[in-house]
């Protein structure tokens, strides 16, 4: 299937889990992930009118994204992997939403830019809700002191909870701990679910899933 196919297939089954599982009509947005795929393969998913996408890399994103921007003024750039706090003005000039945030030095650096840049970035603080030692993303009874310091002491506005279940587990009872925390925080937003689970994750109430081999295929 081209791109623009597998691109329809996947919003209809995000909008089919929508139904199944009673969520409201177009309450779960896709961010198609593109990481590793260039500009020439990327513009297809654009002209099929996706407009919101998800890169691991700073360096790699902007490579293509400033140019596709430019002939495309209202996509949004999500980075969905780890930050460095050395990249974090580079990431804000170019990424509309940081779903990565999990660590203090990470969130003042961040902060910084926002304010000496004038952007306004939407954020997430990335749950490791596996206790993974390899992976990011702040341990689970953290999470709430953690978003607490965000907003009321570095004063970011977080936006929403991001998590990426281990690979060998169920995902729903992650899915289910995301959901949890994020209401303890008071927030709404919950990035979580990807091409090989992301249905279960409109059953759990996440609102954005990140979908990348479904659409653009494996490398």
């Amino acid at each position: 299937m081209s791109v623009e196919e597998q691109l329809n297939d996947v919003l209809s089954r995000i909008r089919g889990a929508e139904t199944y599982h009673r969520r409201d009509a177009a309450s779960v947005s896709l961010v198609a992930v593109s990481k590793t795929f260039d500009a020439e393969e990327i513009r297809p998913a654009i002209e099929a009118g996706q407009r919101i996408f998800g890169e691991n890399r700073v360096q790699e994103a902007q490579g293509k994204w400033p140019e596709l921007k430019a002939e495309t003024p209202d996509l949004e750039l999500h980075l969905i992997g780890p930050l460095q706090s050395n990249k974090a003005a580079d990431a804000v000039a170019l990424f509309d939403v940081i779903e990565t945030i999990d660590r203090e030095k990470i969130a003042r650096a961040v902060a910084t830019e926002i304010i000496r840049q004038g952007k306004p970035v939407r954020l997430y603080v990335q749950v490791n809700t596996g206790l993974e030692p390899q992976k990011a993303g702040i341990a689970p009874d953290e999470t709430v002191a953690f978003v607490t310091l965000c907003r009321n002491e570095i004063g970011i506005p977080v936006a929403g909870l991001m998590c990426i279940p281990p690979a060998d587990e169920n995902p729903g009872p992650h899915f289910a701990l995301l959901a949890k925390l994020a209401e303890r925080c008071g927030l709404d937003k919950l990035s979580m679910g990807m091409s090989g689970d992301f249905e279960t994750a409109v059953q759990f109430g996440a609102t954005s899933v990140r979908v990348g081999s479904a659409i653009f295929g494996t490398r």
